[in-house]
């Protein structure tokens, strides 16, 4: 081989995918189709409640596949309720999976495949340098995603995220054998979120776009042999083509699925950009605001957002990632002006237009958005303080497998000033 000094080959995967209004209700020919005998569906309490997950189970059921439910998922992982759900699925012998609900619940059931296909300890394969960043040993189960927030893409990517309690940070695992096998996306299954973790799922879609859209380019990176690529490669034509098609539908669609939950349309548009924006940063990447985010939901003190569970403090993954953004993209707009001048005037041609300065334009895109749809005002929103920089920077050097795919090299002081510009947005 001819031996080159930066990479030339990409890679790009994504499960199958069925799509539309009544989806949900052909997973159990799904499961009959893959040859399995049984199925956990795995859920929360809040989705259990909608009867969203009956119903899944019903259809899994009339398909010949025996089921069982599994419904304490933890909204907001942890490393703690991850090793209870393994433990609980472990009881019994399944064949396959059926995740119903938000990323938490997709990233759940990744885990309790993993971790009942191949025992250990969930800091064995947690990514490097937080955990031992094992590799899965061998295939695992069948897992079928079906989200019921336009949030994560959970349900496209081969990412599932924890918060270490121990460590007051997420972190994540990631391998291509942890992808969904098929993901089920019903818009049906999203009527029902109110509008404040519609518009924080929303966020996390807009981040993934943005992040992978101006992710650093996958022919930067040194050369890697095959058994060194990972997920996470760069941003590539294949993956950039998702991502512009994910911000035309947000623009259209957002604001309007906040304002009025009912909007099949705007439901339909917010779960395709999901899927879609998914399908290109599982592949590109996510870099700084994703790095940002994990310290901040994993540091909080007193934070209740409305919408969700008031049991105990918890920053939202999609209000967490939006909240550095502006400042994020403003740092990196340097890399290559002209496409964050572009996903700009994708996202909110009008506002970005009307701002004179190029490196503004897209942080004022995001600020005008982040306003109209009740996204808290800046960290401080959230309970952090001036004081509280330096713990949060420590918490995102921590997340180098993120940072590594930022457009630019990315110091401690870089991270330090942009916390400290997004104390407010506006």
């Amino acid at each position: 081989m001819v031996a080159l000094p930066t990479e030339t080959v990409f890679t790009w995967g994504a499960p199958p995918l069925k799509f539309g209004v009544g989806a949900a209700d052909e997973i159990g020919y799904e499961l009959a189709q893959l040859g399995v005998g049984s199925a956990l569906v795995v859920t929360d309490a809040g989705v259990a409640a909608t009867g969203f997950p009956a119903r899944v189970a019903e259809a899994i059921k009339n398909a010949g596949v025996d089921v069982g439910v599994y419904d304490e998922v933890r909204v907001e992982p942890t490393d703690r309720s991850f090793e209870e759900a393994v433990s609980r699925a472990a009881q019994g012998s399944w064949e396959s999976f059926v995740a119903v609900g938000g990323g938490s619940t997709i990233d759940t059931a990744k885990a309790i495949n993993l971790m009942t296909s191949y025992p250990g300890d969930v800091m064995d394969y947690v990514n490097k340098p937080v955990g031992r960043g094992m590799a899965p040993p061998g295939p695992l189960k069948p897992l079928i995603a079906v989200p019921t927030t336009a949030g994560t893409g959970a349900e496209s990517t081969p990412v599932c995220v924890l918060d270490l309690l121990s460590l007051h940070v997420k972190a994540g695992i990631s391998h291509p054998r942890l992808r969904p096998n098929l993901a089920v996306v019903d818009p049906l299954a999203t009527l029902s979120l109110p509008p404040e973790v519609t518009a924080a799922a929303g966020m996390d879609v807009l981040c993934h776009a943005l992040e992978s859209y101006t992710a650093r380019p996958y022919d930067t990176f040194n050369r890697k042999r095959p058994e060194e690529r990972v997920p996470y490669c760069g941003s590539n034509p294949i993956s950039d083509t998702w991502t512009e098609k994910a911000l035309v539908l947000l623009s259209n669609a957002f604001r309007r699925a906040v304002l009025n939950g009912n909007d099949l349309k705007a439901r339909t548009d917010m779960m395709l950009a999901a899927t879609v924006a998914g399908m290109g940063f599982g592949n590109a990447g996510v870099h700084i605001p994703h790095a940002c985010a994990y310290p901040i939901a994993g540091r909080v003190r007193d934070y209740r957002p409305a919408g969700y569970p008031q049991d105990e403090p918890m920053v939202p993954h999609g209000q967490s990632v939006s909240l550095t953004a502006p400042a994020a993209f403003r740092f990196t707009f340097p890399t290559d002006p002209e496409r964050h001048v572009h996903a700009a005037r994708l996202l909110d041609a009008a506002t970005a237009d009307a701002e004179p300065d190029p490196r503004e334009k897209l942080p004022a895109v995001l600020v005008a958005l982040m306003r109209d749809i009740g996204i808290p005002n800046g960290i401080g929103a959230v309970g952090y303080a001036e004081a509280d920089i330096p713990a949060l920077v420590e918490g995102t050097l921590k997340q180098q497998r993120l940072l590594n795919v930022a457009p630019r090299q990315v110091s401690e002081a870089d991270i330090c000033e942009i916390f400290g510009a997004s104390l407010s947005n506006w």
